[in-house]
């Protein structure tokens, strides 16, 4: 089992790049921001727990990802292998997530950062947002994302 961490601030093109390691490798796509989308429409307890956190560009909590994340990976169990794209974004994140390959009896096999300017970032969520619909691509709203993935998650490489 092949299993990807994909890392990079809003905007850096993980989205773009998952498609072709899905592709490649026959992986899982797990994206915490599509999972969370998904329960927000549905209107499950989770997603509207989450829903004001993400209107306002914040980080929804380690308790709801972790939620999110093992429904889905225990829903697939035939798959070969997983991508996470955007998650872990804490160390309680990645230290869940270790535990949850432990579980699976299998592990975080690689980790893929890209890393773009800021100013690039922010260039692409505005446009992306001019024809998504996305009430969280706001220039405000990517601002605040940004500095999140800067404090939070981008220390999470080290672990």
């Amino acid at each position: 089992m092949l299993n990807i961490a994909l890392f990079g601030p809003p905007g850096a093109g993980k989205g773009t790049q998952s498609e072709f390691l899905i592709k490649k490798y026959k992986l899982f796509y797990i994206s915490t921001g599509n999972l969370l989308r998904k329960e927000i429409k549905e209107e499950s307890d989770l997603g509207l727990a989450a829903k004001s956190i993400i209107e306002e560009g914040g980080l929804v909590s380690d308790e709801i990802i972790v939620q999110i994340i093992e429904k889905t990976i225990k829903n697939n169990p035939d798959a070969n292998g997983f991508l996470f794209d955007g998650f872990p974004r804490t160390y309680v994140q990645a230290f869940i997530l270790e535990g949850l390959m432990i579980k699976l009896d299998t592990s975080l096999n690689r980790l893929i950062s890209i890393d773009v300017p800021e100013e690039v970032s922010v260039k692409r969520l505005m446009e992306r947002g001019k024809t998504s619909g996305r009430s969280d691509d706001t220039e405000i709203v990517i601002r605040n994302r940004l500095k999140e993935y800067h404090d939070k998650t981008l220390p999470v490489l080290k672990y």
